[in-house]
């Protein structure tokens, strides 16, 4: 398929295109060409009977899903594509809308086929078969699971929800790992952005769009025979400052309008400075120009400063603090009202989960001089609670950061003593607290976390899943990881050639072991590998991505079980007590 620039083969670069059926044409012929007995396949998904084969076809008996007097699964053909199809009256209603194609049975009945396009999807799971898609959860624990390199994934993930009974948002990536569909498709260069404690980059770097990994993992749940929680969350949808943050969130909004979770991010439109000020009549004068009306001020105050016991503790803000946090956190409120209005509009009567992550932070401010106090979390639940705005949970700074293990100057005890009262707050609000960046915490912080807040959280991850894929990837093709890690050391050394202290520490530390084999559990390529199989030529074509989906059966076998065992560990740490 060539799209534009973009020249390249769907079944070997999944999670690009909205669409699992990218000739519908030659689909719709396969299907009609099989000689399959259609109508025993209606009987055996309205009776239960014995599911019948029919290659080379792929029936998902996991899909089949009855409406009214029709039936509906989904199906695969020998060239990778996918199609819904329905068996059902040849005159009842097309609940899933335009077809491709019909072809009468007898009977009365007509197998009629459809595009397993984004559209569709969506029209299945409101209309069929809700419990079979991505859904919003509300209030459940769960994992946040990074999905970067989309169906080599999922078998491990569901396997380990299967097996673990936990429930998880199983399609996740962020604005710095997705593109954007249009922009693949006018060959647009890749955006520049900020990624937390490591500097610059170029987002979209797993090669997936916010479309396309939604139908790939839509579609990979489909799939499975047994019932699934999960969602899907468009993480670290971030404002940024300026005319332009807003408009581009909201881009990225449209692009993901089918995921069912979304993490609205807001560190880089706080007034970190307004928690410093001293000057009570600074915090006035600034406050009265947020908000002009005495009496607004006077009412939010009022709304404040009302003592809250959690966990035999009261907390009382006095208006001096209560004005500080006005001050730091209006402009993101406000933004995120109007874009949680912007998101139920995009949805209609859909429902979703959101989150406000306040996780991060800008350049100019250092990790552990932003870390988010109870009276934080209580403004900003109160604030909530006041707007009436649904936010289901809320990601504060415990000072969890990328890539290293919990560091704090203040130790386990102080992390303990900081989630406690902020878990009983959004608990008693009905709000679930989030964790990010759980990848590099070792079992004591997460140990902390799940007594610290009983077990009722989301904790997320997202390179971990790419990096044991790469241990797994040392193993059965080296010559494939000998290429990836070269692309890890040259792009740290670049880095380093233009300052960056990361990279040269990352560097450093591999010159000084002792002389080794390049492996996936080097340092470097841990923080640097993240960009090689995504990348991208000059004419924006993948120069690498295909070659990451069709490896050997054995190497995907065995990442599926190391990556259910990884999973399997990290809910039994969170989750049980």
């Amino acid at each position: 398929m060539k799209l534009t620039t973009l020249d390249f083969n769907p079944a070997e670069n999944p999670g690009v295109l909205d669409t699992a059926t990218w000739d519908p044409a030659s689909a719709w012929r396969a299907i009609r060409a099989m000689g399959c007995d259609w109508l025993k396949v209606r009987r055996a998904i309205l009776d239960g009977g014995a599911w019948l084969a029919c290659p080379p076809c792929t029936i998902y008996k996991g899909s089949a899903a009855i409406k009214g007097e029709s039936v509906f699964v989904l199906a695969s053909v020998a060239d990778g594509q996918q199609l819904f199809l329905e068996i059902g009256r040849s005159d009842s209603e097309r609940v899933l809308g335009k077809s491709l194609g019909e072809m009468k049975l007898g009977e009365g009945q007509s197998l009629i086929g459809y595009p397993a396009d984004a559209s569709k999807l969506d029209r299945f799971f409101k209309l069929v078969s809700a419990e079979k898609g991505p859904r919003p959860l509300g209030a459940v624990p769960r994992l946040g699971i990074g999905t970067r390199m989309t169906t080599a994934v999922w078998p491990g993930i569901f396997r380990a929800m299967h097996s673990g009974g936990f429930a998880a948002n199983a399609i996740q990536n962020s604005i710095r790992e997705l593109n954007l569909l249009s922009n693949l498709i006018e060959g647009a260069p890749a955006e520049e952005n900020y990624a937390c404690g490591f500097g610059r980059i170029q987002s979209g770097y797993t090669g997936s769009t916010y479309e396309g990994l939604w139908v790939a993992g839509a579609l990979a749940g489909l799939q499975q025979e047994q019932p699934l929680r999960f969602g899907a969350d468009a993480d670290h949808v971030q404002v940024k400052r300026g005319p332009e943050g807003l408009a581009r969130a909201k881009r990225v909004i449209s692009a993901a309008r089918y995921y069912s979770f979304y993490t609205l991010d807001m560190a880089d439109v706080l007034d970190y400075g307004a928690m410093r000020e001293k000057s009570a009549s600074a915090i006035e004068e600034r406050l009265a120009v947020l908000l002009p009306g005495k009496r607004e001020r006077l009412s939010i105050l009022k709304h404040h400063t009302r003592p809250l016991k959690v966990g035999g503790k009261t907390f009382s803000p006095d208006p001096a603090t209560i004005g500080r946090l006005v001050v730091k956190y209006w402009d993101s409120l406000e933004i995120l009202a109007g874009l949680m209005e912007f998101i139920a509009g995009l949805k209609e009567s859909t429902e979703f989960d959101l989150e406000l992550t306040i996780d991060e932070h800008p350049p100019e401010i250092a990790a552990f001089n932003c870390l988010t106090t109870p009276e934080e979390v209580l403004f900003l639940l109160r604030e909530f609670q006041r707007r009436e705005l649904a936010v289901t949970h809320l990601a504060p700074n415990f000072g969890v950061e990328k890539g290293v293990d919990y560091r704090c100057p203040d130790g386990l005890a102080g992390l303990e003593a900081r989630i406690e009262p902020q878990y009983q707050m959004a608990k008693d609000f009905g709000v679930m607290l989030d964790f990010h960046s759980g990848d590099d915490l070792s079992s004591a912080p997460q140990r902390v976390i799940q007594r610290a807040t009983k077990g009722w959280h989301h904790f997320k991850v997202s390179p971990m899943l790419q990096i044991i894929y790469a241990g797994v990837l040392q193993d059965f093709h080296t010559d494939l990881f000998r290429r990836w890690w070269e692309d890890a050391f040259a792009y740290a050394t670049s880095e380093a050639e233009d300052g960056s202290t990361f990279a040269r520490q990352c560097l450093k530390e591999w010159q000084k072991a002792p002389p080794h084999p390049p492996s996936w559990q080097d340092a470097l390529f841990h923080h640097f590998s993240f960009a090689f199989p995504g990348r991208r030529d000059k004419t924006g074509r993948f120069l690498h991505r295909q070659e990451f989906y069709r490896l050997s059966p054995g190497f995907y076998q065995a990442y599926q079980e190391r990556i259910a065992e990884y999973l399997a560990g990290l809910a039994g740490e969170l989750f049980v007590s």
